[in-house]
């Protein structure tokens, strides 16, 4: 196992070079010039002098640097012009050009915004549906079964933005429980756990939105899996060997309807954590990564995107990471120590 773990590891790195050496260079092909931005508010004062800062700024920011030098400093694997390493190695994601301040002072909040929003959804939907999905596997083509059926179509075709409107209206107009937005109770002074559990209450709707528009597909995903394990033959042999029905269904069929239905649950919670809540968090006006990440490239802000970005990659590349160790746990067969 470790030394498994050590080798995806060490892949993880090399794949993280590549990813960011590749968004490094896109973004530094779309006509941006971060030293003009920044002079421009000064270029009356500046007068006739604008042409020479101007050039002197390009300088001192390496931008006449060849691109391969510009990536290795904001890196941190090149020291800067004055002789520093200062990169992301280092802990420096570069200022936004948008909100004129460090990016890392800038994420914080969304990230975490976004992890609770997404990590929560994902327990209760996965709670919710895989349960359903093999009790709809277990009473196929029940009355039950088809109501349930009919209900994940309707709710895979409901766009998000359109139930995110209808439970705003049922939830915080209609029955005035959760509030219409925003991420803690406007002018609030608390702090520690009173704080938490005021922001908490604030994200239930959105919570409740995303739950909602993910149980359909993996409702769907779960039975289909669930119905093709429970037509294999090494069940109808337990059922010929007498065994209850329980022990058939939870002793040996969910486990292995869980192996391939797990690439397909991490695969929706990466697309769901890497802007699959950008929707909501517009509607709900939640400070979110997708949100921000959003705001950045619509003002070209490509020090925020670049560190948003890096963010989803570091999810994307864990995130295959445990969907292979999960399925040591769901299968015992599975071995990974090679």
């Amino acid at each position: 196992m470790k030394k498994y773990l050590l080798k995806r590891l060490f892949y993880i790195v090399v794949v993280f070079l590549v990813v960011t050496f590749i968004m490094y260079m896109v973004y530094n092909l779309v006509p941006n010039d971060p030293a003009r931005t920044q002079l421009e508010p000064q270029r009356k004062e500046l007068g006739r002098n604008y042409q020479t800062v101007y050039l002197k700024l390009r300088a001192e920011m390496g931008l006449d640097d060849p691109l391969i030098v510009r990536y290795c400093r904001w890196f941190g694997i090149l020291p800067e012009k004055s002789g520093e390493f200062n990169g992301i190695l280092q802990g420096n994601f570069g200022d936004s050009t948008q909100f004129k301040r460090p990016v890392i002072d800038l994420v914080g909040t969304p990230m975490l915004n976004s992890i609770q929003l997404n990590l929560f959804s994902t327990i209760i939907t996965l709670l919710i549906t895989i349960p359903l999905g093999i009790y709809c596997a277990v009473h196929a083509k029940s009355t039950a079964d088809n109501a349930i059926q009919v209900g994940t179509v309707i709710g895979y075709s409901l766009p998000s933005f359109l139930v995110a409107i209808l439970f705003i209206f049922l939830f915080a107009v209609l029955i005035p429980i959760f509030p219409t937005g925003g991420a803690r109770t406007p002018g609030s002074t608390l702090t520690g756990l009173p704080d938490y559990f005021d922001r908490l209450y604030y994200m239930c709707l959105p919570i409740i939105t995303m739950v909602f528009t993910g149980l359909a597909g993996m409702t769907r995903t779960v039975r289909a899996a669930m119905m093709d394990t429970l037509s294999q033959d090494y069940i109808r042999t337990a059922r010929a060997k007498g065994l209850k029905e329980k022990v058939v269904i939870y002793s040996h069929a969910w486990r292995n309807a869980l192996l391939p239905v797990s690439t397909s649950i991490m695969g929706w919670m990466i697309g769901v954590f890497t802007g699959g809540s950008l929707v909501i968090e517009n509607t709900f006006g939640l400070q979110g990564t997708g949100k921000l990440y959003m705001q950045a490239l619509t003002n070209k802000d490509f020090e925020l995107a670049l560190a948003l970005q890096l963010f989803y990659t570091l999810i994307g590349l864990f995130g295959v990471l445990l969907t292979d160790l999960s399925y040591t746990l769901v299968d015992p067969r599975v071995r990974i120590d090679k």
